[in-house]
């Protein structure tokens, strides 16, 4: 420890801000404890004495903390002295005369006991196909939908630049507004997803004698809202607006990134399998059918419903083997399959973890259909004793939209002019224009129905037709993606923003919007020529 921070005079705090809100997941989160007796492989971390779901305050400063430098600095950049994520959150490691942390974040407790939901994972051969052997595992995942309040408390000290700590702040929760934060484990396949609702700031100046005695009137224990609900009138919604820090100087974003939005219909059945079929007691908590089926498609729960799902894992998994396919074919190295998705070093205890966010997708306008097979002796050419089995694949339905009145008066329901069954959304951050051209033959791929997804696809399953894909190139340093996005008129006119391709499937042709699609081949062609 160094003779200047021995000597150093402790700072005299004039204000305190309270900053309280409601953060809901949008996706299932694995909040693990690391809980070797569990029955599962990795478990639910709770509180000890109400048995709820814990959030930790070091696993949401962590997020805030990385959110901050990744858009102040871009993607795998170090902090660096006096930047946002110093000034907010203290000093580094290799800073010894680093400051403490302004910010105090409490412990979330969820509101109401977990609902918990069980998946499965698997890891696959790329050889084989098949799943390797001991390689299987299962974890608990908190449903969407589960809330925890949050608590923070930002002390400022009288020589600290208050607007500059508000700035700061103000960035790190709008990016929990707006759901570009992701908690626990595997954030970048579609778990952790959420936002934050219902604002509250309070602030303290300590310098006047009623604002003391307010501070210590004030209820720091609890974690709940305060009983007046805030109101458009008197409560702004926007986290920025509730700091009063709306006028200060906006930091651009430094964040590069590649975001495709694509829509597909279900061109065929699709199955992904779950172990996790409804027991009576179970479907009728959730107002569900009971399945007889003994393989069924793996669903989550959204807005208190089980809801068919294409988790982030399983797209992951079938990028993965297709991309390393393709490379195989063109005679290149696979080490740009290690830059995508990430690897895992056995021997040097190194991981790197995977720059391609896949994100997981809900199933809309799908029937269930029970269907029976049995396996066939092929000496015989009769069938097996005892190997009738069934499976409950989910299949795509035509959606309707209201058309105009008839001459009856009697309104008629019209197929939409594009109907889509699920939308997947792809971010691979730091994008380079030969990975770009990679992603681009995998979508290809998916868009023609040449790459199934989810299980039994040797019988025709799993195939997806391409409807609407939204290409968007966020380059470093020009400004935010969400609020600076490229905006296609009916003339096909562009505002000024990242750069943006839309494709589209128009009576069996492909239609472009926006950049030059030329472009589009050149990633292609860096890619061929790499």
């Amino acid at each position: 420890m160094s003779h200047k921070r021995l000597n150093r005079h402790q700072r005299p705090i004039c204000l305190r801000i309270i900053v309280r809100g409601i953060l809901i997941l949008d996706t299932p989160t694995c909040l693990g404890s690391g809980d070797a007796e569990s029955p599962t492989d990795l478990a639910l971390l709770r509180d000890s004495i109400s048995d709820r779901a814990l959030l930790t305050g070091a696993s949401i400063a962590g997020a805030l903390r990385n959110y901050l430098r990744e858009y102040e600095h871009g993607y795998g950049s170090g902090e660096q002295n006096s930047d946002c994520a110093t000034t907010l959150f203290g000093g580094t490691r290799r800073d010894p005369d680093g400051e403490q942390s302004p910010l105090i974040i409490h412990d979330a407790i969820s509101s109401k006991l977990p609902a918990v939901e069980i998946r499965d994972g698997v890891k696959i051969n790329g050889k084989t196909g098949t799943a390797d052997e001991g390689a299987k595992y299962d974890l608990e995942l908190l449903e969407a939908g589960t809330q925890f309040p949050l608590y923070f408390e930002l002390l400022v000290a009288k020589e600290t630049d208050k607007d500059e700590l508000k700035k700061a702040l103000a960035i790190a929760l709008r990016g929990l507004e707006k759901g570009e934060i992701s908690l626990g484990m595997k954030k970048r396949r579609g778990f952790g997803r959420c936002h934050v609702e219902n604002w509250q700031v309070r602030e303290f100046d300590l310098r006047q004698s009623k604002d003391r005695r307010d501070w210590l009137k004030f209820n720091h224990w609890t974690r709940e809202l305060a009983n007046k609900k805030p109101t458009k009138k008197n409560s702004p919604q926007s986290i920025v607006a509730a700091l009063g820090a709306s006028n200060l100087k906006q930091q651009i974003d430094q964040r590069s990134r590649l975001v495709i939005q694509a829509k597909f219909k279900l061109a065929s059945p699709l199955l992904i399998r779950s172990s996790q079929n409804l027991t009576k007691r179970a479907a009728k908590e959730q107002n569900s059918k009971l399945s007889v089926a003994e393989v069924v498609h793996l669903r989550s729960q959204r807005n208190g419903k089980p809801q068919p799902i294409v988790s982030g894992t399983s797209l992951a998994g079938i990028l993965w083997h297709r991309a390393e396919r393709i490379l195989n074919t063109l005679g290149k190295d696979l080490k740009i399959i290690d830059d995508l998705f990430g690897k895992v070093d056995e021997e040097k205890k190194v991981a790197q973890a995977s720059r391609l966010v896949i994100e997981e997708s809900e199933i809309e306008n799908t029937e269930d259909l029970v269907q029976n097979r049995i396996a066939i002796d092929r000496f015989t050419g009769g069938a097996y004793h005892g190997a009738l089995f069934s499976e409950q694949p989910i299949f795509g339905m035509e959606t309707a939209e209201k058309g105009k009145k008839s001459k009856k008066g009697n309104k008629k329901s019209q197929p939409s002019p594009k109907p889509k069954h699920l939308e997947l959304k792809l971010e691979l951050r730091q994008p380079k224009e030969h990975e770009i051209g990679l992603l681009l033959l995998l979508l290809k791929d998916l868009w023609t129905g040449d790459l199934p997804v989810g299980g039994t696809s040797s019988i025709g399953r799993g195939r997806l037709q391409g409807v609407e894909a939204t290409i968007t190139w966020q380059q470093r340093g020009r400004g935010d993606a969400g609020t600076r996005r490229k905006e296609i008129t009916a003339k096909n006119s562009l505002t000024q923003s990242a750069q943006t391709w839309v494709i589209s499937q128009n009576n069996g042709k492909l239609e472009f919007a926006g950049e030059d699609k030329q472009k589009l081949e050149d990633f292609v062609s860096s890619f061929a020529d790499k």
